[in-house]
């Protein structure tokens, strides 16, 4: 009988010392500092995934051959979600298995709401290269080094206002959609009182014959167009012999990818098109340069872009903000548990932190979690030059 109560009561020790055990932080055990991602690895995503993974493993790579964080190296764990919200929460249990502290949570705007919620549970910072869903951010845990989707039209008038303050501008949007309306709302608050704006609407009721929006625009040399590029792609094309073949087309994040539309000729278009965008992947100098140097001679041209190019910020911000904490005086030690480490860079964030890369310089956060940094204007096209020359002529 002795025996017999003797052996369940070490199973229970037993049974007590496993909980107890698993009760512990993974990251009790760490030896390098983990970094881990969601994304879409595979899909019909997965370009935008395999640039995030590719370009922060080139960061992590980089930072580890010149030491590290005070002798201590990184590891970066990449996940496939392939853009599915309900493949994040296996990610993130396996990531946290892993010993993650800090995170660059997700690549897509659905499977970040979902990151978002989970990682508030275990306040794990992340700092989200390209999920710009405006709620993305919206724990205290939650920052973003992408615009977020509405901040896009307040950014957007900071650059119309510093080029064409004093001057008239198009604007074409459409009314019945979040997105469109949502941006377009931002860039009239914060647009300068010396620009005068001609406005043109649609809605999906009439959303393939622009023929009286064009008629409204076509003095416009520049057009601000806070929409998605199909419908962008059918403007320009029943514009392009309307429209002066000096202007100015201005899209948002929604004309990504607009020279792949289907049954688009962009060539076709005398028109320039740009984009706001933080990132210029034909700068010949700077950051971004170097960035593309790097990126290209390692993995080619194709899978260049955005979502690459600001993964590598944040893990370079990262880095850079835990190294400041260290010279301030507090310690990170390797096996740091990921709410502690969340609590440090929240500190240093919304502290006036500021970093510059290849995505923008003087970066600032707001404790909002939004980025705040100048917008590039990234020509997708150029304009004709021979038939702006012939209307200079002319």
């Amino acid at each position: 009988m002795f025996k017999k109560v003797l052996a369940v009561a070490l199973a229970l020790c037993m049974m007590l010392a496993f909980a107890g055990c698993g009760e512990k932080s993974y990251t009790e055990a760490n030896t390098e500092y983990v970094l881990g991602v969601s994304g879409p690895l595979t899909g019909g995503a997965a370009v935008y995934g395999v640039a995030v993974q590719n370009a922060a493993q080139m960061a992590i790579d980089e930072i580890n051959a010149n030491g590290g964080l005070n002798g201590v190296t990184f590891k970066f764990i990449a996940t496939d979600d392939t853009h599915d919200a309900t493949k994040v929460s296996t990610n993130y249990s396996a990531m946290l298995e892993a010993g993650m502290q800090v995170s660059l949570g997700t690549v897509t705007t659905a499977p970040g709401m979902e990151f978002s919620n989970l990682s508030l549970e275990d306040n794990v910072f992340f700092l989200t290269p390209s999920a710009s869903g405006d709620k993305i951010p919206q724990n205290a845990n939650g920052y973003q080094m992408c615009f977020a989707d509405g901040n896009q039209g307040a950014v957007a008038a900071d650059y119309v206002n510093e080029n064409y303050a004093g001057q008239t501008i198009g604007i074409f949007y459409k009314s019945d959609d979040p997105y469109s309306n949502g941006i377009f709302e931002q860039f009239k608050a914060n647009l300068d009182e010396s620009i005068t704006t001609v406005e043109a609407v649609f809605t999906d009721a009439n959303a393939t014959d622009f023929s009286a929006q064009i008629s409204t625009l076509k003095d416009c040399t520049f057009i601000f167009m806070p929409i998605y590029y199909t419908p962008a792609s059918i403007f320009m094309t029943q514009a392009k012999d309307q429209v002066a073949a000096n202007t100015v087309y201005y899209g948002c994040d929604g004309f990504d990818g607009i020279e792949s539309a289907e049954g688009f000729d962009i060539t076709a278009i005398p028109q320039e098109v740009t984009m706001l965008s933080h990132f210029n992947s034909k700068a010949t100098e700077g950051a971004a340069a170097d960035f593309i140097a790097k990126y290209t001679e390692k993995f080619g041209a194709d899978t260049l872009n955005q979502f690459g190019a600001s993964a590598y910020d944040c893990v370079y911000a990262i880095y850079n903000a835990m190294s400041e904490i260290i010279a301030e005086g507090t310690e990170i030690p390797v096996t740091i548990s990921a709410s502690e480490l969340c609590e440090l860079l929240k500190a240093k964030f919304n502290g006036g932190f500021t970093y510059s890369g290849v995505t923008g310089d003087n970066i600032t956060w707001a404790e909002t979690g939004y980025v705040e940094k100048g917008a590039v204007k990234y020509v997708i096209k150029a304009a004709d030059a021979a038939l702006v020359a012939e209307e200079v002529a002319e």
